[in-house]
This record gives structure tokens, C-alpha cells and sequence, in this order.
């Protein structure tokens, strides 16, 4: 199983230069969990190409198995927020990870060191 973050989606959809460090998860639709906070998404891609793009954006990520935060996944997120000093997203991304025995694809620098985790440093253009 796989999880991708935010910063995951957003190289994929813009196609990046990490677009293809990423497109193994995208591609395997079966495994790929969406966790709902990553639906987030859908601002930013709305932000930068509009509606459009934004709501293929969302389409894209609902091929995928869409992971709802519940009230024991939030608890969860909590504790692992508190263990390893991550943000919220980055603590409801990993406890949804856990869940499901998923790696977690990401360029952001807050997962670098933790167990289960598929990182790549994020490349400037």
C-alpha cells in the first residue's frame, strides 16, 4: 500500500522534476490510500491552473482507496504529532499510513528520518 503527500501530489500534477519518483505510486490505483486530508489538494491546483484542473486533480486522487479521519485515526495522528514533532497533516498522513501498512511517498523534510517512508529531496527549477 501506498500513501502520498501533499507535496507528492503536486510534483505529480505539475509534472515536476519528481514527477517520476512518484508515478509508480499513482500508477498502482489498487494500493494507492488517499488519506481525505490530503484532498487539500484540490486548493492549491485551484490556486494555480483553476477549476478545471482542480477537480481532475480530486478525480484523480478518488481512483485510489479514500481513507476518512475518524475519531480513533485522529487520536492516533495526535500521539504521532506528539512522539515525532510533526505537523498535523504530516501526523494524520503517517497514523493513516500506519493503518493501512503503507509507505508514505513525500518530498517533505519532516518524514526524512522516520521508518516506512520513501523520500526524495524536493529538486529547484
Amino acid at each position: 500500500m501506498n500513501v502520498v503527500d501533499a507535496s507528492g501530489w503536486l510534483e505529480y500534477l505539475a509534472d515536476g522534476p519528481n514527477a517520476d519518483f512518484f508515478a509508480p505510486a499513482f500508477e498502482d490505483t489498487e494500493h494507492l490510500v488517499v488519506p481525505t486530508i490530503s484532498l487539500e489538494v484540490f486548493k492549491r491546483v485551484l490556486q494555480q491552473r483553476g477549476e478545471h484542473e482542480a477537480l481532475q486533480a480530486i478525480a484523480l486522487m478518488m481512483e485510489g482507496i479514500v481513507a476518512e479521519l475518524h475519531a480513533p485515526l485522529s487520536i492516533d495522528a495526535a500521539l504521532l504529532g506528539h512522539d515525532k514533532k510533526l505537523p498535523l497533516a504530516d501526523s494524520v498522513i503517517l497514523a493513516t499510513a500506519q493503518k493501512y501498512g503503507a509507505i508514505v511517498w513525500t518530498q517533505d523534510r519532516d518524514f526524512e528520518h522516520l521508518e516506512g517512508i520513501r523520500f526524495i529531496p524536493r529538486l529547484k527549477i
